[in-house]
């Protein structure tokens, strides 16, 4: 199939997709081939990806993807990593930006908030770190019932966008704070707070469109894709 222009299918977290969106872009202009792109909480995406949808590409944790190596539903040897994504808090576009600099200060500033938003735990990196976050940090019991989960951090953010308050806060992966208007980057976690996960991509076991989808992987972790990456928010390790 791959000898004629192909659609090829990707199955992302949010914390990729503003990169995915510039290189599907690129790729899509040099190739003609098309890109059909899905983006939501990791977890989210693992469970299609188990339950046999068709894709060609996956992008998730490194855990996450190893775990669908060992379980054959991504191909071995097939693992790039993107880089190192952390955890930030936002609010909304105009709002005053609170003190996150430390964690007495983010202590106070979260007791103060009238909302907290942050990606489902259920099923998303970002919504453990922010659980983990209330837990070390001992306000659970305080900051419970103002704290409102959404599906993934696009949809936490687009929420937050459209808020009116000034005391409302976002938590959530640093790259899906960046790729959102109507929102402002505050700052990350503090250091002893913070839980930065590896993006990886990977070629599914039974891609459609393999040699496409191997292109569009290669255009993903190429040198060149580094500084959309970088501004994105990714980290790397050298």
């Amino acid at each position: 199939m791959d000898g004629a222009l192909a659609t090829i299918r990707i199955l992302s977290g949010g914390a990729a997709q503003a990169v995915v969106e510039k290189i599907a872009a690129e790729f899509q202009r040099d190739t003609g081939h098309q890109v059909s792109a899905e983006f939501s909480a990791v977890g989210a995406m693992k469970q299609k990806v188990e339950e046999g949808e068709p894709v060609d590409v996956v992008i998730l944790t490194a855990a996450l993807v190893d775990e669908l190596i060992s379980k054959g539903f991504v191909a071995a040897g097939s693992r790039a990593d993107l880089g190192r994504v952390g955890t930030g808090v936002a609010v909304r576009s105009g709002a005053p930006l609170p003190d996150v600099s430390n964690a007495e200060v983010l202590r106070g500033n979260m007791l103060a908030a009238a909302k907290i938003v942050c990606p489902d735990p259920a099923v998303a990196t970002a919504g453990k770190v922010v659980m983990n976050l209330v837990e070390r940090l001992g306000i659970a019991p305080q900051v419970k019932d103002r704290m409102q989960f959404f599906p993934n951090g696009y949809a936490a953010m687009r929420w937050l966008a459209a808020s009116a308050g000034t005391r409302e806060m976002g938590i959530t992966q640093i790259t899906e704070i960046l790729a959102n208007d109507g929102v402002t980057y505050v700052g990350p976690l503090p250091n002893e707070l913070q839980m930065k996960a590896v993006y990886s991509a990977g070629l599914a076991a039974r891609a459609p469109h393999p040699e496409a989808a191997r292109d569009f992987l290669a255009r993903l972790t190429a040198p060149a894709a580094r500084p959309i990456l970088a501004r994105a928010g990714y980290e790397f390790a050298d």
